[in-house]
């Protein structure tokens, strides 16, 4: 199985790391935004084809891009009037790749994009997003420290790691608890000290280590962020100002693509991880039965919501943008709802293809 421990990393270090990357990129483009590569334009339409598209991917080849593997192998990216589509496997937050103009689309979060955004002033849009709600968790053992409320942290001894300490000081912000009421023990990215009794609680990813740990037969308990007062969207569909301005009909063309692949995902979690497993990372070692259960975990709370079931897949509510923005300032990152998302282009996607938006099977 691969190793969970860069996955942190590539979600919040690497959001603050890009920032700097993010910054070199901006200092060397001059209109700051990236140039359209030749040949695409905002008038072409899926009849003529909008060519090669290159999509910079979050993390490795793994279930977490099931609807993009769906959307590849089906031939929805085809029908939608792509030549190829090619996914570049990260840790990246995919800002700079946009900056530059090496990746025309990023899957990202609204943490490292936001990040860039407030302090570079980086032109970069989120025009929708697969997971509704953000994936961290205060993962816990039932047995030991049982967190299963905000107030439970209090006098425990909770493993934070680095990258995440900003993110956990603002969960705490957001159900006003003060720093001097538990310990925070910093940790690496491997659960052992929690499962070893080192630490009460460990922030982790729902569809990571609270999978592992619970798959060893240990029984878990989880605090998921997204539920406690600090929900902002991951996965996020991010692009740059410019390529909104010039490939909008391309872009939409590729959110159409997605949501028919994200629909296949959410209805059949066992194919998706086995698409993962067998097909898309059959190089990395990926365990079918943990795949199974992120791809379950993914599908069932994650990617669907209320919202979803209302107006589509890869929507974004006003609310869930100004929670989002409000979870960011708790963490450092201050800039307005409009500086963040552009949902105008699915929306309009919508609009051509209301049938889309009921993806239940």
């Amino acid at each position: 199985m691969t190793s969970p421990t860069p996955r942190r990393a590539s979600r919040v270090a690497i959001a603050l790391a890009g920032a700097a990357v993010a910054a070199l990129a901006l200092s060397g483009c001059a209109s700051g935004a990236a140039t359209p590569a030749a040949g695409s334009s905002g008038e072409a339409s899926a009849a003529e084809g909008f060519g090669d598209l290159t999509l910079q991917l979050s993390w490795i080849k793994n279930e977490e891009f099931a609807g993009e593997f769906f959307a590849d192998s089906e031939g929805f990216y085809t029908e939608a009037g792509f030549d190829t589509v090619t996914m570049v496997p990260g840790p990246s937050t995919g800002a700079a790749e946009l900056i530059s103009g090496s990746a025309d689309i990023a899957l990202s979060d609204a943490v490292s994009i936001g990040s860039v955004v407030a302090a570079e002033g980086a032109p970069l849009k989120i025009i929708g997003t697969t997971f509704q709600k953000n994936p961290f968790t205060v993962l816990s053992l039932k047995g030991g420290g049982d967190i299963a409320t905000p107030q439970d942290l209090v006098g425990k001894k909770i493993g934070v790691q680095d990258s995440n300490t900003a993110l956990f000081k603002a969960l705490l912000a957001a159900n006003g608890i003060e720093e001097s009421e538990l310990t925070i023990v910093p940790v690496q990215y491997d659960p052992a000290p929690l499962v070893n009794g080192e630490v009460d609680g460990f922030i982790a990813y729902l569809t990571n280590e609270a999978i592992t740990v619970a798959a060893s037969g240990v029984e878990t308990t989880n605090l998921p962020f997204a539920d406690n007062g600090l929900p902002f969207v991951a996965e996020t569909v991010t692009v740059t100002d410019d390529a909104i301005a010039n490939d909008r009909e391309k872009l939409k063309a590729f959110l159409v693509a997605e949501i028919k692949g994200w629909t296949m995902a959410v209805n059949d979690p066992e194919a998706a991880a086995t698409l993962a497993v067998e097909d898309y990372g059959k190089d990395l070692d990926l365990d079918i039965d943990n795949s199974i259960a992120g791809a379950t975990e993914q599908a069932e709370k994650l990617v669907v919501s209320d919202e979803t079931a209302e107006n589509g897949l890869f929507t974004i509510s006003d609310k869930l943008q100004q929670d989002t923005v409000t979870s960011l300032a708790g963490a450092g990152i201050t800039l307005e709802a409009a500086d963040l998302f552009d949902m105008s282009l699915l929306a309009e996607v919508y609009e051509e293809n209301p049938d889309l938006i009921a993806y239940a099977g």
